[in-house]
């Protein structure tokens, strides 16, 4: 039985327990794509909080793949020391620093979410995507040629080693939620008739081959996670079926990890949500392909996570909003789970958990800032 607090390795890495920071972007970079003091304080207070693993939101890897002028960004050297930066401080916090390389596609050149909306003309630019098929009330993309595709793939590969420069431990490559390689994958977003199109072979290729690509710039020592919708959650889209056949080719590839999400590519979807909703599409994609597998999406409770673990349905289980909601939610996840023995607190934080009788020193939770 797996357990939520239980040490994880992957290649040259050592998880200290099975949760990790889900990307979730902030919006916030001023139009550089350089991390600010907001990437750092809040990344790093997850780390304090007692994850394993802290991802960065997407971080585009040209300038035009960004969601919004203000998104993270890792496609030139400028970027780099502020990325090393956060980097460090995450890793001095005791959780493996990990980055999400990304490709907004058609979804690109947009204000941030709650300003709504495209980005004004003297900031935004034409999206590229698959083909010709704007997202709902979107700009409609430039469909790429295919040296465009072949040079958005080197982007990707060259911003992976740009990454492991930085100091990142784990390189994740976003393929969901209708970004562009999850529009290449779809047969709703992907309406090419050549080699990058039509059928499953093609339609994959995109993904397949940004995979390799990265897997050739790490070193062998770092994971290589990719991040999938498993449905469109629409007739006639992209299937679990598909999914599990594209992770079992990941898998051959050099993948370690599936992080396995759903939607985003198509407005008609029509998401069963609840619970866990996600947790049956890595389940099958796990047992599918025989490849290590992230469960994510309203996961909140430390059973609830601990029972995914325990039944064999996922390896690792990634917060997003329940992290936003309570930084410190491993630690209290220990707490209610009786795990107290393996969780490493901040002695300068000592003082707020020992008023918690059992999660004080005598729990063996305290330890020199060092030692993490």
């Amino acid at each position: 039985m797996t357990d939520l607090f239980e040490p994880l390795v992957q290649r040259g890495v050592t998880f200290k327990n099975r949760i990790g920071v889900s990307p979730m972007c902030m919006y916030c970079c001023g139009g550089d794509g350089k991390p600010t003091e907001w990437h750092l304080q809040h990344l790093m207070s997850r780390a304090v909080g007692g994850a394993g693993m802290v991802m960065t939101e997407a971080a585009a890897v040209t300038a035009e793949g960004r969601i919004s002028p203000d998104d993270l960004g890792i496609w030139e050297d400028a970027q780099l020391p502020a990325h090393a930066r956060l980097a460090a401080g995450i890793a001095a916090m005791g959780a493996v620093p990990g980055i999400q390389l990304a490709h907004a596609g058609r979804k690109a050149s947009r204000n941030a979410p709650w300003e709504g909306g495209p980005a004004p003309a003297a900031r935004g630019w034409v999206p590229l995507a698959p083909s010709a098929e704007a997202f709902d009330d979107y700009a409609v993309p430039r469909a790429m040629t295919e040296p465009e595709i072949l040079a958005t793939i080197a982007a990707f590969a060259t911003a992976a080693r740009r990454s492991v420069r930085a100091g990142y431990r784990v390189i994740e490559l976003h393929a969901a939620h209708g970004y562009l390689g999850h529009q290449f994958l779809s047969p709703l977003s992907n309406r090419r008739n050549d080699a990058w199109g039509g059928d499953l072979d093609g339609r994959a290729r995109f993904v397949l081959e940004m995979s390799r690509a990265t897997r050739a710039a790490i070193p062998d020592e770092i994971p290589l996670w990719v991040r999938v919708s498993h449905t469109d959650w629409v007739e006639g889209g992209w299937t679990t079926g598909e999914t599990v056949e594209l992770s079992r080719r990941l898998k051959a590839l050099g993948v370690d990890m599936i992080d396995v999400s759903s939607g985003g590519l198509h407005p008609a979807q029509k998401i069963a949500l609840g619970p866990g909703y996600q947790v049956p599409g890595a389940e099958a994609v796990r047992t599918g392909a025989g490849i290590a597998v992230a469960a994510v999406g309203m996961i909140t409770e430390p059973a609830q996570a601990q029972a995914i673990l325990a039944e064999g349905r996922a390896d690792l289980i990634l917060l997003a909003r329940a992290l936003l909601r309570d930084p410190y939610w491993p630690i209290h996840a220990a707490a209610a789970l009786g795990r107290t023995e393996g969780l490493r607190v901040p002695p300068q934080y000592e003082r707020g958990w020992a008023t918690l009788g059992k999660m004080g020193r005598d729990a063996s939770i305290a330890a020199p800032l060092a030692t993490l």
